[in-house]
């Protein structure tokens, strides 16, 4: 991939000299996985750059795709740890903060993701003295909380940035807060916020994998012989809906860490088109050879329904194809995917995002397909 020199961000400019050290943390989830292939590349912006990666299990058999990333296995929720494992690493110019964690709690889930952040930041800040730029990952739940509060106290769409928080307890409220407490701890430390959507991209431990989810359903449906139902309501089947390429998310943040238009400043990050899941429904069914069911009246299906019985059958389809050991319960999201398929999309703007400088789209059809290709090529689905 070569988007710097093709204008993704506007006109090239010269590439920074000085060598950049990102550390990622959230390196094995959608986001962090992408950051992970393009900012070794050479005409990535501010390159050079050295990559340090830290997530909380060991490093995946899947990973190995990424041998320049220097792997750091840390459990940020303890303070003692993330002191230990990343104290010494002083090189470090910008931070790539693209995690998370559920309680399934609304109040849990402020403290904890607070709290994780929070020991990042305390040793990084304190040990390394170059440190110049802090990159946040949130996304389009600071304008409607919960799927489940959805459409009770959000705000009316499209999502602009400048729009106010809500009275509600999101934690995404909570890790700004710290951002900006320790921003301006640090004189010329400067920040970024990245609100993305539903995130089309490639990695089997991430929370929010819903290709990869959706591939694992279809395989199973493959397997049986059985059709490819519509686990969703109707609005979701034909409303229109709009994706987060996590591929287009690594490249914003990249942009904004580079780049002194984008300092200080929260950016949404969609792929700039909008699509059907009627539409990309028959994709998956074409992608894994299986029929492709329409939208079901009556009681609504969920995945969590239809899977409930299936890991016997998901570990025999990982022994035929000798695919990377998982179990169904680790891969698939499947309360994720009811979510996301149990409301109409919400949409937001890239407008602010544009007028700052970066240009950058993706084809949301062709970000569908080019994942599930990949999730075949890492050996994650048959």
């Amino acid at each position: 991939m070569s988007w710097w020199s093709s204008g993704a961000v506007g006109p090239a400019r010269e590439p920074l000299k000085q060598e950049n050290v990102a550390l990622v943390v959230g390196i094995t989830g959608i986001s962090g996985n992408s950051l992970a292939e393009i900012l070794p590349l050479a005409d990535t912006p501010g390159g050079p750059w050295k990559v340090y990666g830290v997530a909380r299990r060991p490093r995946p058999s899947w990973d190995a795709n990424h041998p320049t990333v220097e792997y750091i296995q840390c459990d940020i929720s303890n303070p003692e740890e993330t002191e230990t494992r990343l104290s010494p690493l002083k090189d470090v110019t910008h931070i790539f903060y693209v995690t998370w964690t559920n309680r399934h709690d609304a109040a849990k889930n402020c403290e904890i993701n607070a709290k994780m952040f929070r020991n990042v930041l305390n040793c990084v800040i304190l040990n390394a003295p170059k440190l110049q730029h802090v990159c946040l990952q949130t996304g389009l739940k600071h304008y409607f909380g919960s799927f489940e509060a959805y459409g009770i106290a959000a705000h009316d769409t499209p999502f602009t940035e400048d729009l106010p928080r809500l009275d509600a307890p999101i934690f995404y409220y909570n890790v700004e807060d710290v951002l900006f407490e320790y921003v301006a701890k640090k004189e010329g430390l400067t920040w970024s916020v990245h609100r993305p959507g539903v995130i089309f991209g490639v990695s089997p431990y991430s929370m929010m994998n819903i290709i990869c989810t959706m591939c694992v359903y279809a395989a199973i449906c493959k397997h049986e012989g059985t059709v490819l139902r519509f686990p969703g309501i109707k609005e979701a089947w034909s409303s229109y809906s709009a994706a987060s390429d996590a591929d287009l998310i690594a490249e914003q943040e990249i942009w904004a860490a580079v780049d002194p238009r984008a300092k200080n400043e929260a950016f949404n990050c969609s792929n700039g088109d909008v699509f059907k899941w009627k539409h990309l429904w028959k994709v998956l069914a074409e992608q894994f050879e299986v029929e492709c069911g329409e939208f079901e009246d009556g009681d609504r299906l969920t995945l969590l329904e239809l899977m409930k019985d299936k890991g016997s059958v998901w570990d025999e389809i990982v022994k035929q194809n000798s695919l990377v050991p998982t179990k169904l319960e680790d891969i698939g999201s499947w309360s994720n995917v009811d979510c996301n398929l149990g409301v109409e999309n919400p949409l937001d703007t890239m407008n602010k995002s544009k007028e700052h400088g970066f240009l950058g789209f993706r084809n949301s059809k062709s970000s569908f397909i080019s994942c599930i290709e990949k999730l075949k090529r890492y050996n994650i689905v048959p």
